[in-house]
């Protein structure tokens, strides 16, 4: 090499662990504002329709409006981390989550709002994508474990104990609107705390492309299919004209963005690539799992206790404490042992096992199942998803080049988003359907014994109140709710199982022990078949 060719740049030295957890103060932040703008209008949606004058459509798009926008952008938000500054991207999904949140707590109409949920989404789905991100570019995989855990922990608290401060803000002077405001202290928190502790070093490249067109058809395709599974059976018929022009265009239009990541950009948003590792494959479909089982249990959860057991919205989300409590050790134990050890695979298989479990056990449910019962069946399940989620991105990353980290680990919170969209869509249609029929039939037999119907029916995307109806009729529909919802957790059971065969197939390796390249780690003798003793790292 001649004398005249300039040394490369030094590395930048590795934070240490004080430095990782002030960063992590901040993301940690703006992973609870993410998760909780999901869940925390729950139990506020039948005041705000009956506030704002809206339809049943207008019910339903107020919560498919933020998981559209979320999902359909991840992979963008983590192509562009890929390209400029890391730190510079959350801090915009931050901004732009609270432009949302503003523009839905002063929606005047149900148009508005709905708006403001689709601006809250792309915020939303920036924070998803990018805190694990940014995680990846701080430590490396067999430290991440740690730190993950954290992520793991907040991200289940915040998804299933929003409806519980929801409850308690729609009660409050507050009102529903209040819901939207409860964010922001922690987004403003976040924002300043990012600013002043995560220093991340900014790589400038002169030849960034960013794959606009494969973007716009990636988000296309994915919302033209959740359009379609989160409308059909309410406002319109699974086998219809309807069902058919936006599965048949979404299709196409997802067709379309394959080629275009293939064989056209030059940076695609979701390099294809990634999916010839069988770790990544494997782990993606796992996620899409994961993501019926972790969305579907919190939201019909919620459901089951406030409609078949008769709770206010406050006593049904401290019910998800013992879910929460599951999440949380789980989580925090398991990324604890998974830094120390560097290995990874039995706690995604036997996570994977207990979900499967306690969703057959969830399955069992009706209106009089004991509530200690349900509570030890809520806890085995979270036990399973604590050390299942964050482990299977942990699992990507260690197998990913640093250069493709954003768009690997957004793509697997991509397919997870996507499985939750999906679930939570299908899984309520079936529930509804089940309720009509069972309040059909039990109906009938009270109307053959005298007892007078009441004077509003139950309708798919609303909730009936329980405290207005006669006492027969309360009875007919908590039983049949009890029974509706333990039939979907049973449901739920497959997709738990096939995503436990899934990661049964996939290859364990263990963590390696820099941030750097996988594949220029294994050439230099430290990849992660090799790894680094602790006491050598630089």
């Amino acid at each position: 090499m001649s004398s005249t060719t300039p040394a490369a740049p030094a590395a930048p030295a590795p934070m240490t662990h004080r430095e990782v957890l002030e960063a992590l103060s901040g993301l940690l932040l703006a992973m609870f504002v993410a998760m909780l703008s999901s869940t925390v209008v729950t139990n506020a949606l039948p005041r705000i329709v009956t506030d704002l004058e809206g339809s049943q459509s207008g019910y339903t798009w107020v919560v498919v409006a933020t998981l559209l926008a979320m999902t359909a952008t991840t992979p963008l938000w983590g192509k562009l981390a890929d390209l400029m500054s890391k730190k510079l991207l959350v801090q915009a999904a931050l901004v732009i989550y609270t432009a949302g949140s503003l523009v839905a707590a002063f929606a005047p109409s149900m148009g508005v709002l709905i708006g403001g949920r689709v601006i809250q989404g792309l915020g939303v789905g920036g924070l998803t994508a990018l805190v694990q991100v940014v995680i990846a570019s701080m430590v490396s995989p067999r430290e991440r474990g740690r730190y993950s855990g954290y992520i793991g922990a907040v991200f289940a608290t915040a998804t299933v104990s929003g409806p519980l401060i929801g409850g308690l803000v729609v009660d409050s002077p507050l009102g529903w609107r209040g819901c939207f405001f409860v964010g922001l202290p922690f987004a403003v928190a976040a924002f300043v705390v990012l600013q002043r502790r995560l220093h991340l070093p900014v790589v400038k490249r002169d030849d960034v492309s960013i794959d606009y067109l494969g973007a716009t058809l990636i988000v296309g395709g994915v919302s033209l299919l959740l359009i379609w599974v989160s409308l059909a059976g309410a406002q319109f018929d699974w086998v219809s004209t309807t069902s058919a022009l936006l599965v048949v265009g979404g299709l196409l239009v997802i067709a379309a963005a394959v080629y275009v990541e293939a064989r056209v950009a030059r940076e695609p948003v979701i390099p294809l690539r990634l999916f010839r590792d069988r770790t990544t494959a494997l782990a993606t479909t796992a996620s899409i799992m994961i993501g019926v089982a972790m969305f579907g249990s919190t939201v019909y959860l919620s459901q089951y206790f406030q409609l078949a057991r008769g709770m206010s919205p406050t006593e049904a989300g401290l019910m998800s404490i013992f879910m929460v409590g599951g999440l949380l050790v789980s989580s925090i134990t398991s990324g604890r042992i998974i830094s120390r050890t560097g290995v990874w695979k039995r706690w995604l298989v036997g996570g994977l096992v207990l979900v499967v479990v306690g969703f057959a056990l969830l399955g069992t449910i009706d209106a009089d199942t004991p509530l200690l019962e349900v509570a030890g069946f809520m806890a085995l399940v979270g036990i399973g998803l604590g050390a299942t989620m964050q482990n299977l991105v942990l699992a990507v990353q260690n197998v990913t080049a640093l250069s493709d980290m954003g768009a690997a680990s957004s793509t697997v919170a991509f397919f997870r988003s996507l499985g939750g969209s999906i679930g939570v869509s299908v899984l309520g249609a079936l529930l509804s359907h089940q309720v009509a029929d069972s309040v059909a039939e039990g109906g009938a037999r009270l109307a053959a014994d005298g007892v007078a119907p009441p004077a509003q029916q139950h309708q798919t995307s609303a909730i009936p109140d329980l405290s207005a109806l006669p006492g027969p009729w309360r009875d007919l529909y908590e039983h049949a709710f009890g029974t509706a919802i333990g039939h979907i957790f049973l449901v739920a059971v497959p997709f738990a199982i096939l995503a436990l065969v899934s990661v049964l197939f996939i290859k364990e390796t263990p963590l390696r022990t820099s941030v750097g390249d996988p594949v220029k780690d294994a050439i230099e003798g430290r990849g992660a078949t090799t790894p680094v003793p602790a006491d050598k790292e630089r």
